[in-house]
């Protein structure tokens, strides 16, 4: 109800021009239980990117040691954008004049992407031999940003969108062939 909410109002008066009490008064809720489900405003723009990004701490967290790091990564990654669900296209790339949100999802974004990078950062680094830090920290970098970019693209792409698992295919593959050498 929140989600559908900030989105019906993101589009009649703009990101900015709404604020955490118009959301919970239109999903008929209070202002206290907007805070349960959400830390701030912007978070409901990433609702469904968040699960993801969980779901790819997960998946690498619990994975057992693998022969190659960066494989790993990117079925992982693939495996990540295949269960993503295909209706759940993030409302805030696919209206971003409409509703204004092209600062806000720059700024909050950040810590999204970050946090990824952390993560594959995190992986490869604990998977590789000690003197491959740096190129684990690029290659995390260069994965997530290859991700992010194939997800805005799908999610741009409109209706005649295919699965979000092969734009990220399409996006990480040429990153993944220049690291692997570095990985092997």
């Amino acid at each position: 109800m929140l989600e559908e909410a900030a989105a019906e109002l993101f589009l009649e008066q703009t990101y900015d021009g709404t604020t955490i009490d118009d959301i919970s008064s239109r999903a008929g809720v209070s202002r206290n239980t907007f805070f349960n489900y959400f830390s701030s405003k912007s978070d409901v723009l990433w609702v469904d990117l968040d699960e993801t990004i969980s779901a790819l701490s997960r998946i690498l967290a619990s994975s057992p040691a693998p022969d190659n790091a960066l494989d790993a990564v990117e079925s992982t990654l693939l495996k990540v954008a295949a269960e993503h669900p295909a209706n759940r296209v993030p409302w805030a790339f696919t209206q971003i004049e409409l509703m204004g949100t092209r600062t806000e999802l720059l700024s909050s974004g950040m810590a999204r992407v970050l946090a990824v990078t952390e993560t594959l950062n995190w992986y490869l680094t604990s998977n590789v031999r000690a003197d491959a830090g740096q190129d684990a920290a690029t290659a995390a970098a260069a994965l997530t940003a290859a991700a992010a970019t194939a997800a805005v693209r799908w999610a741009n792409d409109g209706v005649g969108r295919g699965p979000l698992d092969g734009y990220v295919q399409a996006a990480i593959s040429p990153v993944c062939a220049g690291f692997r050498p570095r990985f092997d």
